[in-house]
């Protein structure tokens, strides 16, 4: 089964996003809501209570961080808003995230043909910045398929 674990928005953040997106573009392949996150690190094919077991230990005592979603960027093929905040990526090493290569954290929106690019879609989200909110659980979701599922989750205690 393939893990990942990560941080999820607040509802109230979620339809802060949802409002910008409007009816969306039919061009794009849209990210359902319900699996919007920001991932902190991805593990492959990897056994749950391995993964559990790991996470446990790896986030214990480390503090909850503040994250703010904006403004939007892309990858090859892909549309996504950026996640800001202090201690973000230091939370994405202690969670396994790889140091050979930098931290991007963000939130995936939408996927489109690379031939075909985003479209006016980063342009129209340059502005976008979401209210912060303070992350305090991290979750080991599973991409078995769509939707993405939560098998455990970990809380963020200030020490």
């Amino acid at each position: 089964m393939r893990l990942f674990s990560a941080l999820r928005p607040p509802a109230d953040v979620a339809a802060e996003v949802a409002d910008a997106l409007g009816d969306g573009d039919p061009a794009l392949r849209w990210a359902e809501p319900a699996g919007w996150h920001v991932t902190l690190a991805f593990y492959g094919e990897a056994d749950i209570g391995e993964r559990t077991s790991f996470l446990r230990t790896a986030l214990a005592g480390r503090p909850p961080v503040e994250v703010r979603l904006g403004p939007a960027g892309t990858f090859p093929g892909v549309l996504w808003l950026e996640a800001r905040g202090d201690g973000l990526a230091d939370l994405a090493h202690a969670a396994g995230a790889e140091s050979e290569r930098p931290y991007r954290p963000h939130l995936t929106l939408a996927r489109f043909p690379r031939e075909s690019g985003p479209g006016e879609w980063p342009r129209r989200l340059a502005g976008f910045a979401g209210r912060a909110w303070t992350a305090g659980r991290v979750v080991l979701m599973a991409s078995d398929g769509r939707p993405y599922r939560e098998v455990a989750a970990f809380g963020l205690h200030r020490a």
